[in-house]
Order: C-alpha cells, then structure tokens, then sequence
C-alpha cells in the first residue's frame, strides 16, 4: 500500500483537459455563395426556370413534410392538398384582396397552417395508418373544395387560377433570374427556420414523440398539442411551396397541379433523401429532379427516335419504384445518410476507408 501511495504521489501531475478545436463549417457559406452568385452567372434561362426553381420548390415541400413525417412521426398523404390551399390562398389574397404577392404568400402560409391544424386534430385518437387515411380525405376534399366553387379561380375553366404578373412590390419578378432569386431567398430563410426549430426544445419534443409518445408523456412534454403544431408547421411550409409553385414556376395553377401524385412525389423525396434530414430534402429533390433528365437524355443519345414517350414514363416509374423499395429496406435514413457516411470516410482517408 506505501509502495502504491508512493507510485500515485510521486507520478507526474495529470494535464488539463483540453477540447479539439472546433472545424469551421464552411459547407454552408459555399452552397450558399455557390447559388447566389455562381448559379446565376452559369446557368441559363432553361436550368434556372426550369430545373432549378422546381428542385427548390420541391425541397420546401419536402421540408415540410419532413417535419411532421420525419422529425414528429406523423404520417400524411395529404401534401398535395395543402400545397394547393397555399396556391388558391395567395390567389384569393392577390386578386380579391390586391395585397402584394410577399405579404399574400405569408397569409397564405397562415391559412395553410390553419387548415393543417384543423386537420391535426384527430391526430391524439388516430395514428399510423389511419391517420394517413384522415390525410388523404383532406387531400381528396380540398381536390372537390377548389374544383367547386369559382371563387377560388375566378377566371380560367373549373379548378384552374388564371394569374396576374409576377411582381414583388411593384417591381417585375417575372424573368427566369427573378423567379430563381425570389424562391432561393425564401427557400434558404425557411430552412434557416426549420433548422434552428429542429434543433430547439419544440423540435426534441417532435423527435420524442416521434420515438416513443408515451414515454414523451410520462416526461411532461405535452404530446396532443405538439403533434398539432407539428402539422401547422408542415402545412405553414407546404402552403408557401404551393404558393411558389403556381406563381413563380408555373404560371397558372389547377387543382391538377396539386392531385394525389404531388402528394406522393414529396412523399418520395422524403423517403430517398432521408427521414429527419434537413438536407435529405434537397438531396431527394435533386435525385426526383435530375434522374428523369438522366434517363430522357440517355434514351435520346443511344436509342434516338427509337424509344416511345410513354416507355420512357413506365421506366422511369418502375425506377423510382424499385428504389424506393431499396432504400426502405437497406438504408431508411436515405442519401443523406449514405452522403454523410461517405464524408466520414473521406474525413479519415488514407487511415479508413
């Protein structure tokens, strides 16, 4: 025991505890100076307008989804729907009510929000799969509600908004660089939002619920009011892509543009990016943007005037269904995960990869 106290006292003092310092991220301020300002000066008028604005667009949805799928655990099918609430909303706040286009995507965020609360409700008695069945009735109601009554549409055939111009306080907005500026500002403040959420106390309560909601309960989160403010966040973030959507991509908008595909296409987005991933979102756009590109091109430089439109559709289709199939099985966080274990990788090269 001397010999022991000796060995201990006669050692050499322990050193202080240190921390690594911590890597800057830079990632963030690239991407973002790389869409701000190299994008514009590159792309042309087709990549902006056409590929670009909707790959945005579709990552806000996905977003929105996101949060109440993958970050509180609550299924819905009803994506479409609220898109287009946001879209008829920002109509009727536009045309009937004459308020600038920024102020009516706002208000029709707020009425989306409303309506996916409202449909929120049922969420404490209901779950899993019939709480997707409860979204679904909302997706086919709000199909019937904008088809009905011509209120919502003013001019144009049954269910279709005939738009103003693009303006953003007066200024026109309706070049294909306007319109890709105006949705890469909104779209990057509303992920700012959702990340900082996330990462707050109201996004651990989605995540606990979404784990395990009686034991989110027994530790005092209240579990009802948090799964509807989950699906008045969500809704919030579909309805301004709706929004977009009609007006800065499209044009025009019917109740078609927001049918039970839409819903299923940011379902799929969801599902190939990675469930409780803010960037899943973008990575699961890009993928259902990009890969149709892909294959039309392929088809058009080896199989030139050979290869039928309709073939094209069906393969793309059973692409994208046997992928989804894949990533449900092997990897359910999505290309997120599989990005992410990928740069861990790289981190560590030449020791491990």
């Amino acid at each position: 025991m001397t010999h022991v106290s000796q060995t201990l006292s006669s050692s050499a003092p322990l050193a202080p505890l240190t921390l690594p310092a911590r890597r800057p991220r830079l990632a963030l301020p690239a991407l973002l100076l790389l869409a701000f300002v190299a994008v514009p000066l590159v792309g042309n008028d087709y990549w902006l307008g056409a590929i670009l604005v909707p790959f945005l667009i579709l990552s806000l949805a996905g977003l929105g989804l996101n949060l109440l799928t993958g970050y509180a655990g609550q299924t819905s099918l009803g994506s479409g729907g609220f898109m287009a609430v946001g879209a008829f909303a920002t109509f009727g706040f536009v045309v009937h009510g004459g308020l600038p286009l920024p102020v009516a995507v706002f208000l029709a965020g707020l009425v989306t929000a409303g309506a996916g609360l409202l449909f929120g409700l049922p969420s404490d008695r209901i779950k899993g799969f019939y709480l997707m069945v409860s979204s679904l009735a909302a997706q086919f109601f709000f199909e019937w509600l904008f088809q009905k009554f011509p209120w919502f549409y003013n001019y144009g055939s049954s269910g279709t908004i005939a738009l103003p111009r693009f303006e953003i306080f007066g200024l026109n907005a309706g070049s294909a660089l306007g319109r890709y500026y105006v949705t890469l500002a909104v779209v990057a403040v509303l992920t700012w939002i959702a990340a900082n959420l996330v990462r707050s106390q109201t996004g651990r309560s989605f995540m606990a619920i979404r784990d395990m909601d009686t034991a989110a309960a027994v530790i005092g989160i209240p579990v009802y009011r948090t799964k509807v403010l989950a699906f008045a966040v969500s809704s919030f973030y579909l309805g301004i892509a709706g929004a977009l959507w009609a007006f800065v991509y499209l044009g025009s908008a019917s109740v078609q543009s927001f049918g039970i595909s839409r819903s299923f296409q940011v379902l799929f987005i969801i599902i190939i990016g990675g469930m409780g991933s803010i960037s899943g979102n973008f990575i699961g756009a890009a993928f259902i943007s990009l890969l149709p590109l892909a294959i039309d091109y392929t088809a058009q430089y080896f199989f030139a005037g050979h290869v039928d439109a309709g073939l094209l559709q069906n393969t793309q289709k059973a692409i994208f269904g046997v992928l989804i199939i894949w990533f449900l099985i092997k990897e359910p966080d999505g290309l997120a995960r599989l990005f992410r274990n990928l740069g861990e990788r790289l981190s560590n090269w030449p020791l491990r990869f």
